[in-house]
């Protein structure tokens, strides 16, 4: 689902008439970052009726028993428990201390009793483990911190994660994905409820832009090679390594299984328990990440790039980049470069391309001038060769665990991987 949809489903739930939108409580924990903590509370908790910001009224509640600890030590007291929560039709957890701890039961039946009385729920950043734990998000699209991306997938199977959007709302329950994505889901909930004036004007009050979409994350918009943190202690991860050392050689799945020895289907079934997603939507994500990598920093062309990072064919590299990331690799590289600040240094040319380049001019000096006349015909062609161009297409978010297998493929419609079925080799 795009990020910035306000569409509400139509199972929306009528908000309890002890509730109002405009009461915003805002559930913190011990040990939850500062940082992420705070957006919320500069968002709804700061009177700025002088800019033309409508007024919310902010209740800090804390989510299990004080005193609460957060970054460097700090130690908060929040005025109201979670009882207050009972008043509130915005609920926002912004962050969760660790993906590998449970939420306090407490506060997940009050999440829960919120949603049923149809609050707006919300969770920043790591905040979506505590609305997937209370169950608010199965069978909805979410997003997170691109790293716990595939923790969150692996150990809830039914909410459609997107760690490429910057948030994503599903009406009555919204997700956001790292730090900032934070201050670009609170706009946006402005932006929800007041209009985009009362949104604009808190965005120059707090000094951010109005309204960023994924795109103009421009180059940081990776598709990460993260894995859940706890591959690290599986036999999985050999071969996991192996094959990011091996992207510019033509293998497929088969072969990782063979690595790894199991089965097709024994290999496939374990590496979705591992991370969530099915090893061939791994290796293909990999292996655009690799082309992103080489598309920024050399003068390969997209052919090349293409055989470097292990595709068949450059029509299979622009098929899953296209898919991937919404534009061809030529329009990809032209708008990276364009985006590139003033003064940074152009990509390195190939070794063999530099001789190139410099050979004229030492041909010519051996030569002399008038030496050097005569074979002018020759050594015209001693040029770099031109920059190939291309066509920018639209993004086309998809889901992470779910979604992003079959249409990576190219077989149109997403549908679910039957364990053992058969995929096409990368490329």
């Amino acid at each position: 689902m795009s990020q910035d949809s306000a569409a509400v489903p139509d199972a929306a739930r009528k908000l309890a008439a002890r509730r109002r939108r405009e009461i915003v409580a805002v559930l913190l924990f011990s040990g939850g970052p500062i940082f992420e903590s705070s957006i919320p509370l500069s968002v709804f908790g700061i009177d700025r009726q002088d800019a033309g910001v409508p007024r919310y009224r902010l209740l800090v509640c804390a989510g299990e028993d004080a005193p609460l600890r957060t970054t460097g030590g700090l130690e908060l007291s929040a005025p109201y428990g979670l009882e207050a929560i009972s008043r509130a039709g915005t609920v926002v957890v912004p962050a969760w201390r660790s993906i590998t701890q449970a939420p306090p039961p407490a506060a997940l039946d009050a999440l829960r009793r919120a949603h049923e009385e149809g609050a707006r729920i919300v969770g920043l950043c790591t905040g979506a483990f505590v609305l997937a734990a209370a169950g608010l998000l199965d069978g909805r699209p979410a997003t997170t911190h691109w790293m716990y991306a595939p923790t969150l997938a692996k150990r809830y199977p039914s909410v459609h994660v997107d760690p490429r959007e910057l948030f994503v709302d599903d009406g009555d329950v919204l997700t956001s994905a790292g730090t900032a994505a934070g201050i670009d889901l609170c706009l946006h909930i402005v932006r929800t409820d007041h209009g985009a004036d009362a949104a604009n004007a808190l965005a120059r009050r707090l000094v951010v832009p109005p309204r960023r979409t994924a795109s103009d994350m421009g180059h940081q918009r990776y598709l990460d090679r993260s894995l859940p943190e706890e591959i690290g202690a599986d036999p999985l991860a050999e071969v996991v390594a192996w094959a990011l050392e091996h992207l510019h050689e033509q293998f497929d799945v088969e072969t990782l299984a063979a690595r790894a020895y199991m089965s097709r289907r024994t290999f496939d079934r374990r590496f979705r328990s591992l991370t969530g997603s099915a090893p061939l939507q791994w290796l293909i994500t990999q292996r655009v990440l690799q082309a992103q990598r080489l598309l920024e920093t050399s003068d390969y062309s997209v052919d090349e790039v293409a055989g470097r990072c292990g595709f068949r064919s450059p029509v299979a590299l622009r098929g899953h980049f296209r898919r991937q990331l919404g534009a061809s690799p030529a329009a990809y590289r032209a708008a990276y470069r364009a985006r590139r600040p003033h003064g940074a240094p152009e990509p390195a040319l190939r070794p063999e391309r530099a001789d190139r380049a410099e050979r004229p001019e030492r041909e010519r000096a051996a030569l002399g001038a008038s030496g050097g006349e005569r074979f002018a015909p020759a050594l015209a062609g001693h040029g770099l060769a031109t920059a190939e161009g291309g066509e920018a297409g639209k993004p086309q978010p998809e889901g992470y665990a779910s979604r992003l297998a079959e249409a990576a493929v190219g077989r149109g419609p997403a549908r679910p991987v039957l364990p053992g079925q058969r995929e096409r080799p990368v490329g």
